[in-house]
């Protein structure tokens, strides 16, 4: 493991070979999000996606805390809101990156945290980790993606409870859901989110980035027209020196050389 150089304002960047850490380190703020900080992850993010040895990514909190979100103080004191004129609130809510990120909460992730969690592709969470939407409670709306991304991720109905009555759910509720892949032991979320963004950064680059697309944008397509408008992708992909690469691997016995190309 390497670390890189720290962007200013509460964000720490490692390398941890393929995978890059990202963390707020705003632990005296509960890992709040003020506008530097979301600035220094939206620039974080456009690296990571620029750079072709970078496969995956976590994002996290320091001193057991996710995020608490909006960083309130900041705001009153400055009147800037933590937005990104690219991607958006706490700088990835609006555009997340292209490659894979994975959340790894520990304690609170409640209204801006729990919607960069939402943000992120795969979640794990500590058995102690709190989910949810309270800005009702607050004479607000979630409108850092909270109520367009979870009533695609969860039941309805259940997504109405959550946003209506402002009330966190638990991780074990949340893995019931679906909502999180796993859930560890207090302390743990980030070894094992290191270790799943590991198994995703040993697969072919083009292949995951072009799967996770899928994912995403057939949400929209008709049913009647998916496979074909899959069909670019999959042909770029199947058409690719990895998709020889990793034919060839197989029959020789050996791990890949991914090129991302």
């Amino acid at each position: 493991m390497t670390a890189t150089e720290a962007p200013p304002a509460g964000l720490l960047v490692e390398r941890h070979g393929n995978v890059v850490l990202l963390k707020v380190d705003r632990p005296e703020r509960r890992n709040a999000i003020d506008l530097p900080t979301a600035t220094a992850i939206a620039r974080a993010l456009d690296a990571f996606d620029a750079d072709d040895d970078l496969r995956a990514a976590v994002f996290t909190g320091s001193g057991g805390f996710f995020s608490a979100g909006m960083d309130l103080k900041a705001y009153s004191e400055s009147g800037d809101r933590p937005i990104d004129p690219d991607r958006g609130g706490f700088g990835i809510v609006a555009r997340p990156p292209r490659k894979p990120i994975i959340a790894a909460v520990e304690g609170a992730a409640l209204g801006g945290g729990f919607e960069i969690a939402l943000a992120c592709d795969l979640v794990v969470a500590a058995e102690g980790a709190r989910f949810g939407l309270p800005e009702v409670k607050r004479g607000l709306l979630a409108s850092g993606g909270g109520l367009l991304r979870l009533p695609v991720l969860i039941p309805r109905n259940v997504a109405m409870e959550v946003s209506l009555t402002g009330a966190p759910l638990s991780a074990r509720r949340c893995a019931d859901l679906g909502l999180v892949n796993q859930v560890v032991a207090d302390g743990a979320t980030l070894e094992a989110a290191l270790e799943l963004a590991t198994a995703i950064a040993d697969n072919a680059p083009l292949a995951v980035r072009e799967s996770k697309r899928i994912v995403i944008e057939s949400a929209d397509w008709p049913s009647a027209d998916s496979f074909a408008r899959q069909e670019p992708y999959v042909e770029r992909v199947r058409q690719s020196e990895d998709a020889r690469e990793g034919a060839a691997a197989f029959l020789e016995k050996r791990a890949p050389r991914w090129r991302n190309r």
